[in-house]
C-alpha cells in the first residue's frame, strides 16, 4: 500500500511574524512579488518609471501622462487600494484564510484580528477570494467529473421553509460541478442547473480531449460522452464504486473538504458569494504541495 505524502510545510505564524514586522516589510514584499523583474507603471506597464525620492514605495510614469506623469504607488490596481486598512492586517487576513485547510470565517477573522465590525472582515474575504481565482488550464491524464448540492438538508428547514421537492434541486440546494486530475488540479464551478448541455459545456473547456481516461459515475448527464473522451463509469446504485482505474473517489474528496468547510467555518453560504468560496477551496486544493502558497496568492492580488 502507498504511503500519503508528507504533508508540504506552510509559513507558521511565527515566521509569519518574523517575516512582516512592519508595514515597509509588507510594502517590500509586495512590491518584489508584484514585479520580479523590476518595477512597471501600474496603469500602462511601461517599465521606465522614476521613484519618488521624497515618498517611499511610490513611483512616477511619464509614458501613460507625457504632461504631469502618472504618479502610483506599490499598491495601485490591487486589491489592497483605496481601503482604510494596512498591508499588514491583509498579509494577516490572507495568511489566516490560506493556512486552515477548511477555511476561516469572516466573523472568526474579526474576532482574530480585533477590527471594529464584521462587514470589514467580510469585505476584506471576499475581495481575497476573488484574486485567488485561477485562469483555468485543461486537465489531462486521467480525469474524473462528478456533480454535488450544496444546501441544508430539508429536514433541518423550518416548516415555513421547506420546498416540499425530492432531490438536490427539489430541495433548493446548489449545483457545482468539478473536475479533477488524478494527482493534479481541480476545476469547480458552480451551475444554475444540472442540464446534460451545462455539464457537456464545463467537461469541453475544463477537460483535455486527449486524456487517458475520464471516469465518472452512472448519472444520465454523461451519456455520450464517450463520443469524444475515452469514458467509463462506475454505478454507485449498485454498490459499485471501483473498476480498476475507473472511480471517483478523488473529486469525491475534494467535495469532502469543501463541504465540511461549509458547514464547519462557514455554517451558510449564499448562492451569490458561492463561486468565490469555490475559488477559494480551489486554490488551496491546487496549490496543496506548493510550500509558497501565500506568496502565489500575494502576486495575484
Amino acid at each position: 500500500m502507498a504511503r500519503r505524502p508528507k504533508p508540504v510545510p506552510q509559513m507558521t505564524v511565527a515566521q509569519f511574524d518574523a517575516t512582516f514586522p512592519d508595514e515597509e516589510a509588507c510594502k517590500t514584499y509586495l512590491m518584489k512579488r508584484r514585479w520580479p523583474l523590476g518595477v512597471r507603471c501600474a496603469r500602462c506597464n511601461n517599465d521606465k518609471v522614476f521613484a519618488v525620492s521624497s515618498m517611499p514605495f511610490k513611483w512616477q510614469c511619464y509614458k501613460c501622462a507625457p504632461g504631469a506623469g502618472y504618479r502610483f504607488s506599490v499598491i495601485a490596481g490591487t486589491i489592497f487600494e483605496n481601503t482604510n486598512k494596512p498591508l499588514h492586517d491583509w498579509f494577516r487576513v490572507v495568511h489566516l484564510m490560506l493556512a486552515s485547510k477548511k477555511g476561516m470565517s469572516a466573523l472568526q477573522i474579526q474576532r482574530m484580528l480585533g477590527f471594529g465590525s464584521y462587514g470589514t472582515a467580510h469585505m476584506m474575504c471576499h475581495k481575497i477570494r476573488a484574486a485567488l481565482i485561477e485562469p483555468e488550464k485543461k486537465l489531462g491524464g486521467i480525469v474524473e467529473v462528478d456533480e454535488t448540492w450544496i444546501g441544508g438538508k430539508e429536514s433541518n428547514r423550518h416548516w415555513n421553509k421547506k420546498k416540499g421537492g425530492v432531490g438536490g434541486a427539489g430541495t433548493g440546494k446548489t449545483p457545482i460541478i468539478g473536475a479533477v486530475e488524478r494527482e493534479g488540479n481541480v476545476v469547480a464551478r458552480v451551475l444554475k442547473r444540472v442540464t446534460k448541455q451545462a455539464v457537456h459545456n464545463f467537461i469541453r473547456e475544463a477537460v483535455s480531449n486527449k486524456v487517458s481516461l475520464l471516469a465518472t459515475d452512472e448519472h444520465s448527464i454523461y451519456v455520450k460522452l464517450g463520443k469524444h473522451y475515452p469514458h467509463q463509469s462506475v454505478h454507485h446504485q449498485n454498490k459499485q464504486y471501483v473498476i480498476g482505474a475507473v472511480h471517483t473517489n478523488t473529486i469525491e474528496g475534494f467535495w469532502s473538504i469543501f463541504k465540511r468547510g461549509i458547514v464547519g467555518s462557514f455554517h451558510k453560504v449564499s448562492d451569490k458569494y458561492l463561486p468565490l468560496y469555490v475559488a477559494e477551496f480551489q486554490f488551496r486544493y491546487n496549490n496543496r504541495n506548493n510550500p509558497d502558497i501565500f506568496g502565489e496568492a500575494i502576486a495575484g492580488c
